[in-house]
């Protein structure tokens, strides 16, 4: 069960593998601007990748209404399954069975095996769940701005790397910009 939550939590909130290692309890945030997702509104991430020679990034990142799932599923993990490990006076969200904080390693066989019973590529890794979220931001049409700041990318061009939109929607874009210009394919 922690090894699921954990993997969805990496997907919802398209965090990086040591910022969801780094999770504390006191990380997971209410959002005044989104009441409806309770203690699990935002995630202030501590351990966000650094530049050069500087420590390591810090930023929020808000739940958003499409990902709004993971909010029981946290909900249960920290009311329910956390608890049974033990670990109460532990910050880690991410805790082991003798009360410690997951390691590195742990997350990626936690994938790993999820992956393998999955039946998926073996290529995958858990940085995929990262290129998925921003993929999908894109598509649920959130602002470059937005997705850019939700996965701490100070340049777009460091989040269009991630991006690989579906056919789906670069059809709905390209509806929607002939929507705007419906006299100009009637004339010859």
């Amino acid at each position: 069960m922690r090894d699921a939550a954990l993997i969805k939590s990496v997907y919802a909130f398209g965090i990086r593998r040591r910022e969801a290692w780094g999770l504390d309890l006191a990380d997971l945030r209410h959002n005044p601007k989104a009441p409806q997702f309770g203690r699990f509104g935002a995630v202030f991430v501590r351990w966000g990748k650094s530049s050069r020679g500087s420590p390591p990034k810090r930023r929020t990142v808000l739940t958003v209404p499409e990902m709004d799932w993971i909010v029981p599923v946290l909900e249960q993990w920290c009311t329910e399954v956390r608890p049974r490990f033990g670990a109460t006076s532990h910050p880690a969200v991410w805790v082991t069975e003798r009360a410690d904080r997951m390691s590195l390693r742990r997350i990626n066989e936690a994938f790993t095996a999820a992956r393998d019973a999955a039946g998926l590529e073996p290529s995958l890794d858990l940085h995929c769940l990262r290129h998925s979220y921003i993929t999908h931001l894109v598509e649920f049409d959130y602002p470059e701005k937005f997705v850019s700041a939700q996965v701490g990318h100070s340049y777009a061009a460091s989040t269009a790397i991630y991006t690989g939109v579906s056919d789906e929607y670069r059809n709905r874009l390209l509806q929607r910009s002939l929507a705007k210009l419906p006299d100009l394919w009637g004339q010859t």
